[in-house]
């Protein structure tokens, strides 16, 4: 795939959603993007000023639509780039049809559709932001919830990649010290010097394993948090989740063993997107399929963040005889007693939360009860700062952790330098400043092709 930068294709697709819409914007980005925009507009207008135009089929001079049309010129631009959008109306045969005639330019002006993401991978081409930042303008379009805006926007932003950096920075200032001592060894230099150097990794070293050590926050936040209902058959786990989701996303049956297989629903709650699964019920069974689905749902427990044990009141005395003690395993879970509309409910003596998943009853506060726990151990949404949002930034962390546990225990300065220099080369990596040409596929054909 050709991505390079002014001397590549000149590329262009639909930046706004597809689909009917008010509004769509076509961008494009390359070398020939201003003759391009010429032959569709008639003109390239002054840079960063919108300006009227009827937008013509270069073809056969057919006006396709009257919209606003903008020239961006390198390299003050997203790209860095010569830059073009044209705004028309958002109509499907409107854009499909600018669409064409930028591709019957394709011949002449060397003009091709861009890949996916590939106008942010030239931003970071030529240096408009670093790789975490890319993740977190693709983790922006990706928000579904509060939590997960704020989180990509300060991503987006640089508070991450600026973490980062400085740590990298002060590895190489430790780094210089301890090589300086070997370069300049028959030199008159400062006393302690390798021992200033020991004394920073120390102390980065620990602000590194504070960072890791984040119940993996900012991974929860981005992918969602796991919440499984687990419990007996037949006590209204299936019901609880479609209120919970105000829609039939599980089947309802008083057979028991009815639900054989997780289901999962995402929910916004408190700003924080969470999965929902709902389990299978939990009881002995000479069923194969049914003991695999109680299989699976103490594994769905015991792999979430929170559990919410569902009980009635015929079933409330024999919590701990659950098949599999499901809560000998899950930390984090709240007990409730469903059905609270029966008579038989009502009577029983229970510090805990009553509901009713089939009047709404109680469901406000099971709502705020998950909401709490999440808060209590990943940070309100106002509260989250800089956090680790990709396995690729815990695994390179880790390195970087390794690198510098070593260079404090190397017996000789050539050898902690070596650790030091790699421990920089394990950040840099993470930004994008080393060693990611490998995985910048990977990275960005997540992104949509507009972006």
């Amino acid at each position: 795939m050709d991505q390079g930068g002014t001397g590549g294709a000149t590329i262009y697709a639909l930046a706004s959603g597809p689909g009917r819409a008010g509004i769509a914007i076509i961008r494009l980005s390359g070398a020939n993007a201003g003759q391009a925009l010429a032959r569709l507009t008639g003109r390239v207008s002054k840079p960063r000023r919108a300006t009227l135009c009827a937008i013509r089929d270069p073809a056969t001079g057919e006006i396709l639509d009257r919209g606003l049309a903008l020239w961006f010129p390198k390299p003050a631009s997203y790209t860095g780039e010569d830059m073009a959008e044209i705004h028309v109306h958002g109509g499907r045969a409107t854009v499909a049809a600018i669409l064409r005639a930028l591709a019957g330019l394709g011949s002449s002006l060397g003009l091709r559709m861009a890949e996916p993401g590939e106008f942010t991978r030239r931003a970071f081409e030529a240096g408009k932001l670093d790789l975490t930042a890319a993740e977190g303008l693709a983790d922006l379009v990706a928000a579904e919830t509060e939590t997960q805006r704020r989180q990509a926007f300060r991503q987006m932003e640089g508070t991450l990649g600026e973490l980062y950096q400085s740590w990298r920075e002060a590895i190489v200032r430790a780094s210089a010290l301890m090589e300086s001592e070997i370069d300049f060894s028959d030199q008159d230099l400062p006393a302690g010097l390798g021992g200033a150097a020991r004394s920073e990794i120390a102390q980065l070293l620990a602000s590194l394993r504070d960072h890791l050590d984040d119940s993996n926050r900012g991974e929860r936040v981005r992918e969602g948090i796991r919440v499984a209902i687990i419990g007996p058959p037949n006590v209204g786990k299936s019901t609880l989740l479609n209120a919970l989701a105000r829609r039939e996303a599980a089947i309802v049956s008083e057979i028991p063993g009815t639900t054989r297989d997780v289901i999962e629903v995402p929910l916004d709650i408190g700003g924080f997107r969470v999965v929902l699964a709902d389990t299978a019920g939990l009881r002995e069974s000479s069923d194969p399929i049914e003991r695999e689905g109680v299989r699976r749902a103490l594994a769905q427990g015991k792999d979430s963040e929170l559990a919410v044990l569902v009980l009635d009141p015929e079933t409330m005395e024999d919590a701990e005889k659950i098949a599999g003690n499901p809560l000998a395993s899950i930390t984090q879970h709240i007990v409730i007693i469903n059905k609270s509309d029966l008579v038989a409910a009502q009577a029983v003596d229970f510090p805990g939360l009553k509901v009713s998943a089939k009047t709404g009853a109680g469901l406000n506060e099971l709502l705020q009860e998950i909401r709490s726990r999440i808060e209590s151990r990943f940070g309100s949404a106002e509260e989250l700062g800089p956090a680790l949002t990709r396995a690729r930034h815990r695994e390179l962390l880790e390195t970087c952790v390794g690198n510098l546990a070593r260079a404090l225990e190397a017996k000789g300065q050539e050898l902690a330098a070596e650790d030091l220099r790699l421990a920089a080369r394990a950040l840099g990596a993470i930004t994008g400043g080393v060693d990611v040409e490998k995985i910048l596929d990977a990275i960005f054909r997540d992104f949509c092709i507009g972006k």
